[in-house]
């Protein structure tokens, strides 16, 4: 629950938003998220650099309590204006022929912001990928995503301290937050990688399992 002042910075700070908004039709954005559901998102891109590299395709899918709805995904390709290289394409293997199909990135993001509602956004390596929507974002509403994020590695990092006793929390020992590893731990099913549906619904997987394991 809120205190008082969370709650009223809270309020404040939605005005602000509603205030600067340049497009009002999405200002769903700032109502209050359905209780109990989130949204898992995962983008792939021509490079690891915000300010450079470009997105070639978005995945997403709902989470309803302990329940991925798999019939509600999301997942879209996006025509970058520059070139596919051939590293990228070795990872998330959209070549440029592929990526040439899919629509400006400007009316991927906005048909994802209606697929995300004001749903807190959940993800591994979930930063990056906000960086580089808010890219698309902020031009486009004058401020970047509102929604929480939930970061699953640091979900996990938090579980796996939680596990030591008090001599191992003094000093404790290097936790490997690489997402194979981490779904390996879990004892989760893997999904084949760099496939933004599947690496979105496998960090929604991990995300269930840490709910119920830290008692969230």
């Amino acid at each position: 629950m809120l205190g008082l002042g969370s709650a009223l910075w809270q309020r404040l700070r939605q005005r602000w938003l509603l205030h600067r908004i340049e497009l009002p039709e999405f200002a769903f954005l700032l109502d209050p998220a359905p209780p109990g559901e989130w949204v898992s998102l995962d983008c792939e891109t021509t490079g690891l650099k915000v300010g450079i590299d470009e997105i070639v395709s978005i995945g997403a899918v709902r989470i309803v309590g302990n329940r991925i709805v798999a019939s509600e995904r999301f997942e879209v390709l996006v025509r970058p204006k520059g070139k596919v290289s051939v590293q990228s394409i070795r990872i998330h293997r959209l070549r440029e022929k592929d990526v040439a199909q899919g629509v400006p990135v400007d009316s991927a993001v906005k048909q994802l912001l209606h697929f995300i509602g004001s749903r807190p956004l959940v993800g591994y390596y979930l930063e990056f990928d906000v960086a580089m929507l808010n890219r698309v974002v902020r031009p486009m509403l004058g401020w970047g995503l509102p929604q929480p994020k939930i970061e699953v590695s640091a979900l996990y990092h938090r579980y796996k301290m939680s596990q030591l006793n008090g001599e191992q929390r003094h000093t404790p020992p290097e936790i490997d937050l690489r997402l194979l590893s981490l779904m390996n731990d879990l004892d989760l099913p893997l999904r084949e990688a760099h496939d933004p549906v599947n690496d979105a619904i496998m960090a929604a997987l991990a995300f269930i399992k840490l709910r119920q394991l830290l008692s969230l």
